[in-house]
């Protein structure tokens, strides 16, 4: 049962921060390279609270189909997205964003995660899932970290 935690200081106001977390289209532009889009559910702007994205993706060579609903929001505090039916036993995924200074956020993403198949899904996770979730969850984040400071500035 991995959990991935990220921590970045964003130069930016939460709302900004928070907002961009839960735009259905800059999480489109973010997971480019894996071909994510939504195709479901909520498929532009901002998911809210009770609502459920179905995104449509490729990992590993093979095209994929996730399901999340958000479960939980206290805006612009965080929110928590769960998966409903997907290639993982399960996810709990909190993103927080907190105020450090004026327009300064500081985003906490943790991703709670249980691969399926059990034993098997454990040895992926040791030999190469764990590490490929980081190393995705990370370019998400840089990319809301750039995209919420490229906005800041414009202000």
């Amino acid at each position: 049962m991995p959990v991935i935690r990220t921590e970045f200081d964003i130069d930016a106001p939460h709302q900004v921060c928070f907002d961009l977390a839960r735009s259905i289209d800059r999480h489109m532009e973010s997971t480019a390279r894996t071909r994510e889009r939504a195709i479901g559910g909520v498929t532009s702007g901002l998911i809210q609270l009770g609502e459920s994205v179905t995104w449509e993706a490729v990992h590993f060579g093979i095209k994929q189909r996730l399901t999340a609903r958000i479960t939980e929001m206290d805006e612009p505090h965080f929110f928590v997205d769960e998966m409903v039916q997907g290639a993982f036993k399960r996810f709990y995924h909190k993103h927080e964003f907190i105020s450090v200074a004026e327009n300064k956020t500081r985003m906490i993403d943790t991703f709670d995660y249980t691969s399926p198949y059990g034993i098997l899904g454990k040895i992926a996770d040791v030999l190469f899932l764990e590490r490929y979730m980081q190393n995705f969850l990370m370019e998400r984040n840089l990319y809301l970290k750039r995209t919420a400071e490229s906005q800041a500035k414009v202000r």
